[in-house]
């Protein structure tokens, strides 16, 4: 059980840092800075998979896209205008991602577009009862299924970090960072908190998990923790760690 003195820190937390100025240097910038459904659910994906390692690297690698596709990422996929930006190449893209496997993962975004239409017409058609895991695993297995390893990874075999955040960033409503625009088929009170090696320690400096090491079962654990202080939207609690770990050295 958490505490009333746990719980109503972290509510505070959150509140306090759910802001827009929370986007600042975030990953979940780019998405803000375009219209329409299909450009911000494009470049959402596109920034979570790249968003691994320092943001000073990974931030401008993101930006490439808005810079190549003029703000108009769906279209710039959906017509298979990328060709002509990310040559076919083992260049180093970004860390462990070549331009080869770059291209890859935009051929399969390209798939999903003319055959479902959208990123979200495929994520409907997978959240066949409104479950986030359905999601996760859907997008798992179609990049998978392409011969693309590694860049979405699954839950259950993996922490599955950064589709979590993807899936926050789709689902959430009411929120100045998160979009919320997938709020009307999958439930939010099914998301699973964002787990890297940072949001673990936090959690076990504040008492909600025990486990020392990042697994599936973990991010689970640490997720229903959370649902206790924020059970109609437990992912809120990715704020009140990222609070409580700013607030650590104050």
């Amino acid at each position: 059980m958490i505490s009333e003195e746990i719980k109503t820190l972290l509510c505070q937390l959150a509140d306090r840092y759910e802001t827009a100025d929370f986007i600042n240097g975030d990953p979940s910038w780019f998405m803000h800075q375009v219209q329409g459904r299909e450009d911000q659910e494009t470049i959402g994906f596109l920034a979570s998979v790249l968003s691994y390692g320092r943001r000073d690297l990974f931030l401008p690698k993101i930006q490439k896209f808005l810079d190549l596709s003029h703000g108009h990422p769906a279209e710039w996929v959906r017509s298979g205008e990328y060709k002509n930006g990310i040559p076919d190449n083992g260049e180093c893209y970004y860390r462990l991602y070549n331009n080869h496997l770059m291209r890859m993962l935009l051929d399969g975004l390209h798939v999903m577009m003319a055959d479902f239409g959208s990123l979200g017409a495929f994520a409907k058609s997978a959240a066949k009862t409104h479950q986030t895991v359905e999601v996760l695993s859907a997008l798992s297995a179609f990049f998978y299924e392409l011969g693309i390893k590694g860049m979405v990874p699954s839950p259950k075999s993996s922490v599955a970090k950064r589709p979590c955040m993807f899936l926050r960033w789709m689902v959430r409503d009411g929120s100045p960072v998160d979009l919320g625009l997938w709020s009307d088929f999958i439930d939010k009170r099914t998301l699973f908190i964002p787990m890297d090696t940072h949001v673990l320690q936090e959690a076990r400096n504040i008492g909600l998990v025990g486990s020392k090491t990042a697994s599936w079962n973990t991010v689970v654990r640490l997720t229903d923790a959370l649902r206790e202080v924020f059970p109609d939207d437990p992912t809120r609690g990715d704020f009140a760690l990222f609070g409580y770990g700013v607030n650590k050295g104050n």
